[in-house]
């Protein structure tokens, strides 16, 4: 199959005699790449590690229904790993093919029966749609066309609002473009934030976010009419308190809680619940330090509670509890190389990383120890039987998991 971007396109886009050469040096740069040992690393609350990429994986994204894992490499595939198995010993995975490109970025579509990517070379998005098998596989079927190339810098995120409503891209000018699942681009929004680092539509699917050099995250939101057309993007609020620019930020799972990290040192947990149409501002909830964030690039997940702050930079994850602000566990070296991407599952007990061939899931033991400090503090305060009964289960539930994993305070 011919994709629109590559009719008359040359071998690199460079003279057939160059391209040969830049052929050996790609060959060679591969062998070296199928040489390199697999990285090694062993921790007591690592959970397991997915192989089966051959290329270095930019990407990782969990299907809203919790049963998938999506992860791209340059290896000119996608992998889709069944959630199900990650605690077994096997880890299957399905195989969707890029052609004649690779994918940056993958994210799933609501319903499940899709996922789009972000192609390297062609710039763009592409579509693939999942087809389930009578065998339980899937088939996976790229759509006739790639959505029309429209940013002019290297893209930093892609995104599906939950809603199904729209996408977003946006790259790393200061631009994020609105699209519909057509490919039509409905809006387009300049931060002025001199560049983006990182955009991301809510979970809610109201609002898109974005940060860069400024010490600021700037929140939109996309507005439909009543019969789902396409109104307008108007601004909503900021996240206003840092000193220095934002790497990175996250929404926790019900778009209630906002986390950031900034070159300044410090991460950020919000209240961003707000009637922000009365110019009501989001609330500062808890600041923490992260030494590592002013010396390096970073990127955090914040748990679907917002209980648990996950900061990677380097090679490192660092987990904090966000009510007490205290770092409570660090992995060092995760990765053969710098991580890429990092995300909570649905259930919040496992935390997915990448940055080299494999995907490296973790438990998340703080999740637990904060279940335990809440319901005891709930238990001190329920007189209702059938309530403290409700509580005792699960405060022993999270007692018991911690147990397990041998993270059982003492």
């Amino acid at each position: 199959m011919t994709w629109p971007f590559l009719l008359g396109h040359k071998a690199n886009g460079l003279p057939a005699d160059k391209a040969l050469g830049s052929k050996k040096q790609k060959q060679q740069q591969r062998l070296r790449k199928e040489k390199r040992q697999p990285h090694a690393f062993t921790h007591r609350l690592l959970a397991a590690a997915l192989k089966s990429h051959s290329g270095s994986i930019s990407c990782l994204d969990f299907s809203s229904n919790g049963k998938y894992l999506a992860t791209c490499a340059d290896d000119r595939t996608v992998r889709i790993w069944s959630t199900k198995d990650f605690l077994q010993r096997e880890h299957r995975s399905m195989r969707a093919n890029v052609e004649l490109d690779h994918a940056t970025l993958v994210r799933f579509s609501p319903d499940c029966r899709a996922f789009i990517v972000w192609l390297a070379n062609g710039e763009t998005l592409r579509v693939f749609k999942m087809t389930k098998r009578e065998d339980g596989g899937y088939t996976f079927t790229a759509a006739p066309e790639d959505f029309p190339k429209k940013h002019k810098a290297p893209i930093v995120n892609i995104g599906i609002a939950d809603t199904g409503k729209f996408i977003m891209t946006a790259s790393k000018d200061t631009t994020i473009l609105i699209w519909s699942l057509k490919g039509q681009v409905l809006s387009t929004i300049n931060t002025n934030q001199m560049n983006n680092t990182h955009a991301v539509i809510s979970p809610c699917s109201r609002f898109v976010a974005s940060c860069g050099f400024t010490p600021d995250v700037k929140v939109w939101e996309v507005c439909f009419g009543k019969k789902g057309d396409f109104q307008e993007v108007t601004r909503a609020f900021e996240l206003k308190g840092h000193s220095a620019a934002v790497h990175f930020f996250a929404f926790s799972n019900d778009s209630r809680r906002m986390a950031s990290v900034s070159k300044d040192g410090t991460w950020r947990l919000w209240d961003t619940d707000v009637e922000y149409k009365k110019q009501q501002d989001p609330f500062l909830l808890r600041t923490g330090r992260y030494a590592e964030a002013g010396t390096m690039s970073c990127r955090l997940a914040l748990s679907p509670d917002a209980q648990v702050l996950a900061l990677a930079s380097g090679t490192s994850i660092c987990l904090y509890n966000t009510r007490r602000g205290e770092e409570e566990e660090r992995f060092e070296q995760v990765h053969g190389e710098c991580i890429t991407d990092l995300s909570f599952d649905l259930t919040g007990r496992l935390l997915a990383s990448c940055g080299d061939r494999a995907v490296r899931l973790f438990h998340n033991a703080p999740g637990h120890r904060a279940v335990v400090e809440e319901m005891q503090g709930l238990l001190k305060r329920a007189f209702n039987e059938s309530t403290r009964q409700r509580l005792q289960q699960q405060l022993s539930q999270a007692q018991e998991a911690l147990r397990s994993l041998g993270a059982l305070k003492k």
